[in-house]
């Protein structure tokens, strides 16, 4: 049996990280895809250059066209168009939503057995739109935002504490946005609730910077974050293709779980190689269920912008 295939649409500075580290992790071989002629494969060959250093083994390739994305075991796509001055969302929603749409038909066309994991953003209306596209089973796409959230907040964790990340274990569901519920109940550090270790007004400010996450990496690079992001892509990627069935939080298809139906949302799940194996329904406060439910009206509404 050959290596599997892993393909990247969007070789921007997200995807060739994701790319990157998942070659790193020698999980299959890996094919980058973008529409300036060059990128790609310039990213692919420096990157190729670094396995003798690292020790990997995996193929890196760089393509403009989705031919050799064909047979695809995993498609992860990071491909859209960032927010400019003077752009309304629904601009960019509008914007993305035809550049996921051709990207999504185009996967399916050359991969249709694969999991589609996506990123672009607004990422849970995109996840929604890339699975009406795709025409396929809702566990077969599922949205990255929860990994990257939970990261960040176990990442300020750490810094208050000065413990290991490592024994820090954190969920952040809803949206990717303004709108994502952070739950200090379950996040513990080495089974220990951080209700515990941290007054509330500091966990509080901790959950706010979690959310403003985002927009401080870009308030000081000018442009979005990507190490992170990148990372929790190849942790998803890690998650599907080894079948570790990992339980962490994603924007998955919801089906009347915590009051929601007919919606992509960040919850926790079961990753694993079928995709979205099992959505896990944890026991909300009123105010987490009525926060996570506000956000998922937020999508709602974007969703309706798009005639979906």
């Amino acid at each position: 049996m050959g290596r599997r295939k892993i393909s990247v649409i969007g070789a921007g500075n997200v995807g060739a990280t994701a790319a990157f580290l998942i070659a790193q992790k020698q999980l299959g071989d890996v094919v980058m895809v973008d529409i300036i002629d060059g990128i790609p494969q310039g990213k692919a060959l420096d990157m190729g250059q670094t396995a003798p250093i690292e020790a990997f083994d995996a193929n890196i390739t760089g393509a403009v066209d989705f031919d050799a994305t064909a047979g695809s075991d995993l498609v992860i796509i990071t491909s859209g168009s960032p927010r400019k001055p003077g752009m309304t969302r629904e601009d960019l929603l509008q914007t993305n939503a035809n550049i996921v749409g051709s990207v999504t038909e185009n996967v399916v066309m050359h991969s249709p057995d694969c999991v589609i994991v996506m990123l672009t953003n607004p990422l849970d209306i995109m996840t929604y739109h890339a699975w009406k596209v795709s025409g396929f089973p809702t566990h077969r796409v599922v949205g990255q935002a929860g990994v990257l959230d939970s990261a960040r907040f176990r990442y300020f964790i750490s810094l208050e504490l000065g413990v290991s990340v490592e024994d820090i274990h954190a969920l952040v569901l809803g949206g990717h946005g303004d709108t994502m519920v952070p739950l200090p109940r379950y996040t513990t550090v080495n089974g220990v609730p951080i209700t515990q270790l941290i007054p509330p007004n500091r966990i509080e400010e901790m959950a706010q910077r979690t959310r403003d996450g985002g927009a401080e990496v870009v308030d000081l690079l000018k442009t979005s974050g990507y190490y992170a992001a990148g990372a929790s892509l190849a942790e998803m990627a890690e998650a599907i293709i080894l079948d570790r069935k990992r339980l962490l939080p994603c924007s998955a298809y919801l089906t009347g779980q915590y009051g929601i139906d007919d919606l992509y949302i960040g919850v926790p799940i079961k990753l694993g190689g079928g995709g979205v194996e099992q959505v896990i329904e944890i026991d909300l406060t009123d105010d987490e269920l009525q926060a996570l439910q506000t956000s998922a009206d937020t999508y709602r509404e974007g969703i309706a912008l798009l005639g979906k």
